[in-house]
């Protein structure tokens, strides 16, 4: 990933929910606003009819589906539509599977969250290695920046020269701030946390997700594909970026072809090969819908591990519009964690040049609802629908 653009936070800034030991409400009839032909279904589909939404919507109570709408393709050029099942390159929405690689490498006792960077990881400078910790990297407390604002993308052709090129990245990043002191979004901190999870597990990053997260998650469609995986497989959708003319094209058939609105201009995630700890993993809805069940079912942290991964940590002031129904915001160990309407909600969103994206656990009410997307949009507005249709 690229370092922090304005749309990779969109989708994060609405998630909320940090989990408090406290009951369960008890379980309410389906709301009409999303029932089929209700509220928020009338709006998904008005913005499909204006082509202004391309992708999957899907929304569960105690894991049944209650809401699953597709619109668009998935790739316009061989005709394939947007499914239930169609898989979605998650951008920052991924993060939290770093985090939660971590949180069960603590809880299998093979690193703390007090460990200095230096224990895991060699080649940072003295300063760095000697005071960032792997709280501060979950947290997004590190204090770490680039001296040097991004250049280019290049296009990388391999696992292994793209890997390497995050390494030396992130041994260029300098203190900018004294770690623990301030909260700045840090995507190549996530970086780094993955190159932890490859250290200290001994397993190539990737690998050590799939085995311990989607495969015990039940999660058979989610991965972090490579590019030509993406290209070839008809089951992935294409991202289509916005251009300044109001035209949309592949970026993954288009390489040249970069975000010129908003966000990181000319980004193009298609060009780094394969995601990273600091996101661009895949899943399809009903994958995330499994994930949400595996961790309330403990099949992925123990219920004492999973406490601290979802507890709020850090507080973070509030982005988007002032909305006097959104409560605190704050960072969990990969997730977002606040309140809403006095309600907790665990979540996680993000953005890429031609995809945007968000996943929210409702714990209080046992809902699930996933928004993915092959378009750029501002899915923090249709977040807010959702938000309202469930808890309003």
């Amino acid at each position: 990933m690229t370092p922090t653009s304005r749309r990779a936070l969109l989708g994060m800034a609405a998630a909320a929910g940090g989990a408090l030991a406290l009951p369960r409400l008890a379980a309410a009839s389906t709301p009409s606003a999303l029932q089929p032909g209700g509220r928020y279904d009338r709006y998904l589909r008005e913005l499909a009819e204006k082509d202004q939404f391309s992708g999957t919507v899907l929304v569960a109570h105690r894991d049944r589906p209650v809401l699953t709408r597709s619109y668009g393709l998935a790739d316009k050029e061989r005709n394939i539509p947007n499914r239930a099942d169609t898989v979605y390159a998650l951008a920052s929405a991924s993060k939290p599977l770093t985090g939660l690689a971590v949180v069960q490498l603590a809880e299998q006792g093979r690193l703390r969250f007090y460990d200095k960077l230096g224990e895991h990881l060699g080649g940072f400078a003295a300063d760095v290695a000697g005071t960032v910790t792997v709280h501060h990297l979950l947290t997004h407390t590190s204090g770490l920046a680039h001296p040097a604002p991004p250049g280019p993308e290049g296009v990388f052709t391999g696992v292994e020269e793209r890997t390497e090129y995050l390494k030396r990245y992130a041994r260029e990043m300098v203190l900018k701030d004294a770690p623990g002191t301030k909260k700045a979004y840090n995507s190549p901190g996530y970086e780094i946390l993955g190159e932890l999870v490859a250290a200290v597990s001994g397993k190539p990053f990737h690998t050590y997700v799939r085995d311990h997260i989607f495969a015990p998650a039940g999660m058979p469609r989610s991965a972090y594909y490579t590019r030509p995986e993406w290209l070839r497989d008809e089951r992935i959708a294409h991202p289509y970026i916005l251009q300044a003319d109001g035209s949309r094209v592949d970026g993954v058939r288009h390489l040249d072809k970069g975000a010129v609105l908003g966000g990181a201009p000319g980004s193009n995630s298609a060009r780094a090969f394969i995601g990273s700890g600091g996101g661009n993993g895949f899943a399809s809805a009903p994958d995330l819908v499994s994930f949400a069940r595996a961790l309330r079912e403990g099949k992925l942290l123990g219920r004492a591990y999973h406490e601290l991964y979802v507890n709020g940590k850090v507080s973070a002031a509030p982005m988007g519009p002032p909305d006097p129904l959104r409560g605190e915001g704050f960072h969990a160990y990969g997730p977002i964690a606040a309140l809403y309407r006095g309600q907790r909600v665990l979540g996680h969103g993000g953005g890429i040049a031609g995809g945007s994206t968000n996943w929210s656990i409702y714990l209080d009410r046992d809902w699930t609802a996933v928004i993915l997307c092959n378009y750029d949009l501002d899915v923090e507005a249709i977040i807010a629908q959702e938000r309202e249709a469930i808890l309003g």
